[in-house]
């Protein structure tokens, strides 16, 4: 075998070996996200490589792929572990993203061609149509998500990335859920109403604010939901004790 073909199976199997990656990423991104793994629980390398009949190496791949998204903690000398997010945390994310997809549905009315709006505008009716046949959760969040990547695709290269790093840490956090749980209520649907009406008639504002209370309306049914599965609000240090010699002193002072 020549260099050249040594040098191609070695490409190949890296492109493999990060496919693979990716999807184990995404499987276990799903059972976090269906609380099949519970905060805190470890996820353990040997483990995950006899059940998927994988490598170490894409074991860690997925892993590391896994944290960038906030959805474990890998610790030295320990492991990974599934993080325990806090409302908070995930209510400030969800603000941050309400922000750029508000200028992402601005940018494609501003910059987006007749071709991309019309195309915005179908996928639009079909998420809309979706809804009222009460598809499942996950084909409505693809859908969205298609939406929202061809708005992003309007905007500069900067603010695409901030989209992306900002959507990669949300997007599973109960998204699923609470879409589903609100099947047979109105929903964020009034609001994508908005959206496509302030996109076909260019109006960047109304397009705009619609497309952010879209994320306001998740925010709050993934904070809702969150406090219905148990308290996850970040708790304070406890306030530090005085010390003995503190503690005459103050009773010296005070007579006590």
């Amino acid at each position: 075998m020549g260099t050249t073909d040594k040098t191609a199976n070695a490409s190949d199997a890296a492109v493999s070996a990060v496919s693979a990656a990716d999807d184990l990423a995404q499987v276990l991104r799903i059972r976090i996200q269906k609380s099949e793994l519970a905060p805190g629980e470890w996820l353990r390398e040997v483990k995950l490589c006899n059940e998927f009949g994988v490598g170490r190496s894409i074991v860690r791949r997925a892993l590391r792929t896994l944290a960038d998204d906030g959805l474990i903690e890998i610790e030295e000398n320990r492991g990974a572990c599934v993080s325990a997010t806090t409302v908070e945390e995930v209510f400030d994310l969800y603000e941050v993203r309400a922000a750029l997809y508000g200028l992402a549905a601005r940018f494609a009315c501003l910059r987006g061609s007749d071709a991309v709006i019309r195309s915005i505008l179908e996928k639009i009716d079909a998420l809309l149509a979706q809804a009222a046949e009460t598809a499942p959760a996950e084909q409505i969040i693809e859908t969205s998500e298609a939406i929202f990547s061809q708005m992003a695709d309007c905007a500069s290269v900067d603010a695409q990335r901030m989209i992306e790093a900002v959507r990669r840490k949300t997007r599973f956090h109960f998204s699923y859920v609470a879409l589903a749980i609100n099947a047979q209520g109105p929903g964020p649907f009034e609001y994508w109403r908005k959206v496509r009406e302030g996109l076909e008639a260019r109006d960047a504002e109304k397009a705009s604010q619609g497309a952010r209370d879209i994320l306001y309306y998740m925010q709050g049914e993934v904070a809702r939901i969150m406090l219905a599965r148990g308290p996850r609000l970040r708790t304070e240090p406890p306030a530090a004790q005085p010390t003995a010699s503190k503690r005459a002193s103050t009773r010296k002072r005070g007579g006590g």
